[in-house]
């Protein structure tokens, strides 16, 4: 294997009842955990999200609401799934703009903080579309020239996506060999909330969207405080909020 891996990977995929990232659910997870020894774990798991699915996304996936209406609620395998995944680095496809926010408001929703600093987050799909732009089926043959199986279901999808990444570093050598190089080459080393409202620019976090884009966050707190209610009030996910509450306070401190 001519990844290198330092953490273990886990390398994860949701199937949900739709994909609003702030109200939908998961009804199926698989994570598929990737040792540093090359020693493969899985861990996969059918969920009642406790809503209906959409017509839309049973389509996709196939999983209807009589699957799932006796399988645990995502409270109840919440802290297993955050066990299994402890200490290790993040992989996925497109997991970086759907999976983790998604999974991220799940563990909130219940309760959980799921520490992300320290965590590197190498995300396939963008490795792909930098370098070929395709589907992840037609990345599956691209770089493995093998045919995708139940794609959709998640374990399938999560593990082919594993495959796909070490394709990817035997192909491309400006990858590097390790996550993190991987990491800096997609450009998505320094993630402060997952829905993107808030980047870092030269060390400093601003804000990436509406009448404040581009300034930086503490100075908006000091010069407009009721901006901070606004977005607390507003349709934003759970982890911007939290990421703007820890700003927040930390910029409190500061003036204290």
């Amino acid at each position: 294997m001519k990844l290198q891996l330092i953490n273990p990977i886990a390398f994860i995929d949701l199937e949900t009842t739709g994909i609003n990232i702030s109200s939908d659910r998961i009804i199926e997870i698989a994570v598929v955990k990737i040792l540093p020894d090359g020693t493969k774990q899985v861990k996969r798991k059918l969920i009642n999200p406790e809503m209906p699915i959409s017509a839309g996304a049973t389509q996709v996936h196939g999983i209807t609401d009589e699957m799932v209406k006796d399988a645990p609620t995502f409270k109840q395998v919440a802290n297993e799934v955050k066990q299994f995944m402890e200490g290790c680095d993040i992989g996925g496809y497109n997991s970086n703009r759907f999976d983790m926010p998604l999974l991220i408001e799940e563990f909130l929703r219940v309760g959980i903080n799921f520490v992300i600093q320290g965590r590197k987050f190498v995300d396939v799909q963008k490795v792909f579309h930098l370098m070929e732009q395709r589907t992840l089926t037609a990345a599956y043959k691209f770089y493995c020239d093998k045919n995708l199986e139940d794609a959709h279901s998640a374990e399938a999808d999560a593990t082919a996506t594993w495959e796909i990444l070490l394709a990817q570093v035997e192909r491309y050598e400006q990858l590097g060999t390790t996550i993190e190089s991987i990491v800096k080459f997609t450009g998505e080393d320094d993630i402060i909330d997952f829905a993107r409202r808030f980047i870092r620019v030269k060390g400093v976090e601003v804000f990436n969207f509406g009448k404040h884009k581009g300034k930086p966050v503490e100075q908006v707190i000091k010069e407009e405080p009721q901006y901070y209610d606004w977005m607390m009030k507003g349709d934003f996910a759970m982890d911007t909020k939290q990421k703007f509450t820890e700003i927040l306070n930390r910029t409190l401190l500061k003036k204290g």
